[in-house]
């Protein structure tokens, strides 16, 4: 039976953030287990998401609400379209808008720390925006596909055509996912010289937002991995299990990357690895 890609996209904005809440509350349990520590349960980011929606929130620029209520908006609808059938390079502009909106919120504070933090996710665009336009881009190529359902009937396997791409992929998810050493914005651990920039203007159901769409985001990148492995979707799932893993390790076991670095990596990272990937594949054609 055929299922209406809508189906999907619906299913999307209900299910993602359940999926992204309890990848959080993973995180946090093997964290706490590389730390030594006992750690929270794994519901725990579900409570203190509920927390936050119940607290009044300090409005500290009128429109600060609608702009971060635009970011978690579109970062829904960038995964409800992606699943629904839309245009896979045009889902990766609109998950673009959605950070966009972000960077919005913090700059419209009359705060130093907030307009820091605005700066740096701009960077975090820059170095990791390129890469998803032009990965999106050789997966239709290849797969003769344009969109997410086309990909996973097509016969081709991506995987085997993008090694390098995938490579480089779970390179820059480590700055969308927001580990160190990329995590130049929000960082939330309290040795660094600017803890959660981006949010530090930010409370109550705004702080909310910010976290809700980041579980979006969370389930995008994991739909991405899917199509690498289109012709077993368990795989790309139990890909990205693996891959965030080691993100985790990363994260506990590095520090903060100046931002020079992280614009200048993730370009090298692109050009070398994805770059390199589709001039081979155009050249051993």
């Amino acid at each position: 039976m055929n299922v209406n890609p809508v189906v999907y996209g619906v299913l999307f904005v209900f299910l993602a953030p359940v999926f992204g809440g309890l990848l959080a509350g993973m995180d946090r349990i093997i964290s706490a287990r590389m730390q030594s520590r006992v750690g929270p349960p794994l519901l725990q980011p579900f409570y203190d998401l509920g927390k936050l929606l119940q607290k009044n929130a300090r409005q500290v620029n009128p429109i600060a609400e609608p702009l971060l209520l635009g970011h978690v908006g579109f970062m829904a609808a960038t995964g409800a379209m992606l699943l629904g059938g839309t245009d896979l390079v045009f889902t990766a502009f609109v998950l673009a808008l959605a950070a966009l909106f972000l960077v919005l919120a913090a700059g419209s504070v009359n705060s130093p720390y907030s307009h820091a933090g605005a700066e740096r996710e701009l960077i975090v665009l820059l170095a990791s925006e390129p890469f998803f336009i032009l990965m999106l881009a050789a997966i239709c190529k290849v797969s003769g596909a344009s969109t997410f359902g086309g990909v996973l009937a097509s016969p081709v396997w991506v995987a085997w055509q993008l090694p390098g791409m995938l490579l480089a992929f779970s390179f820059v998810a480590t700055i969308k996912l927001r580990k160190s050493p990329f995590d130049i914005s929000t960082s939330h651990h309290a040795h660094q010289e600017l803890v959660s920039g981006l949010t530090s203007d930010m409370s109550g159901r705004l702080l909310a937002y910010v976290e809700m769409a980041h579980w979006y985001e969370s389930a995008i990148l994991a739909a991405f991995v899917v199509l690498f492995f289109n012709w077993a979707w368990p795989l790309g799932l139990g890909v990205f299990a693996v891959a965030y893993l080691l993100e985790i390790l990363v994260d506990n076991s590095t520090s903060r990357a100046k931002w020079q670095l992280v614009l200048r990596s993730s370009w090298a990272v692109t050009l070398l690895l994805s770059g390199g990937n589709v001039l081979a594949l155009f050249l051993l054609k």
